[in-house]
This record gives structure tokens, C-alpha cells and sequence, in this order.
């Protein structure tokens, strides 16, 4: 008489590929790609980078050509000092500093004319 297998026996290969399989390491994630925080370009601007654009759209604004505006900057804060004829000048002066390229904070040492 033959022996018949057992249950446990016919059921063996099954188990070994479970088990198998539940060893196996999970696949790695896809890397995602690493973006700049938008911040850091600003961080990349130079000093004197951004005293060059403040002083350069000083002058090209309309209503502040032909006035001596002071601007310096340190760490990307930047200075504005002088003397203007009124209030609106200030607040266009002070607007187009925040606009530039690399300036983080404007302080206003601007004075109005008496």
C-alpha cells in the first residue's frame, strides 16, 4: 500500500511561497526630487545686487527722477534716506524698494522737504 500525502504535506508549497513572499523586502519608494524653497532665490541676491536694482527703478520712476535718494543695504534690508518734496514720493519710493529683487525688509529714513 502506497502512503497518501497529508494535508499538511500537499499544503507545504503553498506556505513556503507565503511565507516567502511576506520576507521579502518592500520596494523602495520613487525619490522625489528635491525643489529650493522659493525663498532661497531670493536669499541668493547680493547687497550690492540689490541696492543696484532699487537705485535703478528709483530712477526710472516718473515721479522721483532727478532726486537724490540714498539706499543701502545690509542683508538684504535696505535703507532709503533724503529728502522729498511730499508724502507721495515717500510712499512710491518706499513701494518700488519692497518690489526689488532681493530685498527682504525697507526701512524708511525719508524725510519730506519743509
Amino acid at each position: 500500500m502506497i502512503p497518501q500525502p497529508t494535508r499538511l504535506a500537499r499544503a507545504a508549497p503553498a506556505l513556503l511561497l507565503a511565507a516567502l513572499a511576506a520576507c521579502s523586502p518592500a520596494p523602495a519608494p520613487a525619490p522625489t526630487p528635491a525643489k529650493p524653497p522659493p525663498a532661497a532665490a531670493a536669499a541668493q541676491v547680493s547687497d550690492i545686487d540689490v541696492t543696484e536694482h532699487v537705485k535703478t527703478a528709483l530712477h526710472q520712476a516718473p515721479s522721483l527722477q532727478g532726486l537724490d535718494i540714498g539706499v543701502e543695504t545690509l542683508n538684504g534690508d535696505v535703507r532709503l534716506s533724503g529728502v522729498l518734496a511730499s508724502q507721495a514720493q515717500i510712499d512710491d519710493a518706499l513701494g518700488i524698494a519692497r518690489a526689488a529683487e532681493g530685498a527682504h525688509a525697507v526701512h524708511d529714513h525719508l524725510t519730506i522737504r519743509p
